[in-house]
């Protein structure tokens, strides 16, 4: 699992470091595409500008000021200007070499744009020229003030070449330092994120050996880890109680073995019960689990599901153990009824309220025969348990008969005993099933999903009870449904 662990910060670090270079390579190709185009459209501008400063110099009535201002936009912008009269006369000039015969040793090498930039309503013209002399390259400007003067200004285009791969060194050593930097800020990140799902993986693989020593250490991120851990934890102490449970249970066993000998084989089916039952939620815990820590769910919500489920499968374990531990204790005499008078009516309308709200969510009738009160002498707590098991596989087995689909529990007095009965409209159990569905484990329906299948210990609860108090109990199959009873 370590070795995951390393690969997930190896797959984290060359995908931030891959990243970061694509972004400094396309950095570099705009930067040899764009950068000349840009610098010498924000020349031509320059240009522009100080041919529409220069011509409002001379459209102004004080004129005494002008050569300062153009001194300025000289030092400024790095230009060259010379101003000549329309006969060729010089007004201004910043360079003696800037003469008027300069014309004659410029050399149209290019356009800007493709075209000569020429702009007729102010009388401009734009071009990159070369001075056939000295080689140099500049962007020149010839054009016509509102006065009459000829302007020329030239300004010399600078190495765009050695300033693009000036940037690029640039571009290329920041981009060697962020690598660096980030690798180093991967590898602290990647060690405390895999940390706390190292710890989680070793709580996780001694759970699976039943082993809840090793506890999640909790910190107070509330991150969604640290919830996963403190489920974890949840789960490791409810799973743990439940093995203790079953422990003690067997240690009871082993001493009964002494007195009785058919306890060893209750020993041996209660094992092989307990094992082929908790194979399937094992399993599910440690699927989810490893899902967990091999970081399969990425989302939050995702993360909340596995953890539900791993606490789902852990709470029917402790209630499938529960029921087992209690069949058990019936089935071979563990266990004593404490017996007393009760009302009957209550009990059953009790357990009718508490499942009112699936009884509306499947549109069940209910017919109960409430009669005057009715008083029995039994263990309550397992009378109770019979009425619930009898009624919830009522509820899951209805369905509409006739157009009918309701159960019916009625009471009627025999004797010196009571008889209940629950019938629910729906299909016939089959004749070869009607013994078998007392077994414990024994489902009817085998498609039926985890949910609604329930325990399969019900009715071999049931048996268990109703032998050990000698009344009879069982099933019919009648016309329109089935039909359980037991008396009291």
């Amino acid at each position: 699992m370590k070795s995951r662990m390393n690969s997930i910060r190896t797959r984290l670090f060359l995908t931030l470091s891959i990243t970061i270079i694509v972004i400094i390579v396309l950095f570099i190709i705009v930067n040899n595409i764009i950068l000349e185009k840009f610098y010498m459209y924000s020349k031509q501008n320059s240009l522009l500008e100080a041919y529409r400063t220069i011509n409002m110099f001379y459209n102004s009535e004080e004129q005494s000021d002008i050569e300062p201002k153009l001194q300025e936009l000289e030092v400024n912008y790095n230009f060259e200007i010379l101003i000549t009269t329309s006969y060729n006369t010089t007004v201004y000039i910043s360079n003696n070499d800037f003469a008027p015969n300069y014309m004659n040793i410029i050399v149209k090498r290019e356009f800007l744009h493709n075209a000569s930039t020429i702009y007729p309503e102010e009388k401009i013209a734009i071009n990159q020229s070369q001075d056939i002399t000295t080689g140099y390259k500049f962007i020149y400007l010839t054009s016509t003030l509102d006065n009459g003067y000829k302007l020329y200004i030239r300004v010399p285009i600078a190495s765009i070449t050695e300033s693009v791969k000036i940037s690029n060194s640039i571009l290329q050593l920041i981009g060697a330092f962020t690598i660096i930097i980030s690798g180093v800020v991967v590898v602290i990140i990647c060690k405390k994120f895999t940390e706390p799902i190292l710890q989680l993986n070793e709580v996780a693989q001694k759970m699976s050996k039943l082993d809840f020593s090793t506890k999640y250490k909790e910190t107070n991120t509330n991150n969604e880890i640290d919830n996963l851990g403190k489920s974890i934890n949840v789960m490791s102490n409810t799973m743990e109680k439940t093995i203790k449970q079953l422990r003690n249970t067997n240690i009871e066993l082993e001493k009964d073995i002494e007195e009785k000998s058919k306890t060893d084989e209750m020993r041996k089916q209660f094992i092989s019960d307990v094992s082929h039952e908790l194979k399937t939620p094992i399993a599910l815990i440690q699927g989810y689990a490893e899902g967990l820590v091999e970081n399969v769910a990425k989302d939050e919500e995702s993360r909340k599901f596995y953890a539900e489920v791993i606490l789902d499968e852990t709470n029917k374990m402790d209630i499938l153990v529960r029921k087992l531990l209690e069949l058990i204790k019936i089935e071979y005499g563990s266990l004593e009824f404490n017996n007393s008078e009760f009302d009957l009516t209550e009990l059953i309308s009790e357990t009718i309220r508490k499942s009112q709200v699936i009884i509306n969510e499947k549109s069940i009738n209910i017919v109960y025969n409430k009669e005057e009160k009715v008083n029995v002498y039994a263990d309550e707590f397992y009378i109770e348990q019979i009425v619930s098991n009898y009624f919830t596989n009522a509820i899951k087995n209805a369905k509409e008969v006739n157009g009918k689909k309701e159960i019916i529990i009625s009471i009627q007095k025999q004797d010196e005993n009571t008889r209940v009965s629950v019938f629910n409209t729906g299909d016939n159990i089959k004749e070869e099933d009607l013994e078998r569905i007392w077994k414990r484990f024994y489902k009817v329906d085998e498609s039926r999903n985890r949910q609604d299948g329930g325990t399969g210990i019900g009715l071999a609860l049931v048996k268990a009870i109703m032998e050990r108090t000698g009344h009879k109990y069982g099933v019919e199959n009648k016309e329109d449904g089935v039909e359980f009873y037991f008396e009291i």
